[in-house]
């Protein structure tokens, strides 16, 4: 699988806002209210997610 231009921007943004990289990706859904409880959570466990569901889909 290619890594593209956009997958930074969306790197980016799941490192700033954890749930803004997720969004990008999958929109509104399960993994975005996931992710935002894992946020509230810890940042470190977000960020991880974030950038598990970008490198995953």
């Amino acid at each position: 699988m290619a890594f593209t231009g956009s997958d930074v921007i969306k790197l980016i943004g799941a490192i700033i806002l954890p749930p803004l990289g997720v969004f990008l990706e999958r929109g509104c859904g399960t993994d975005l209210l996931i992710n935002i409880l894992l946020t509230l959570l810890g940042y470190i466990p977000g960020i991880i997610h974030a950038v598990y569901i970008i490198f995953k889909f």
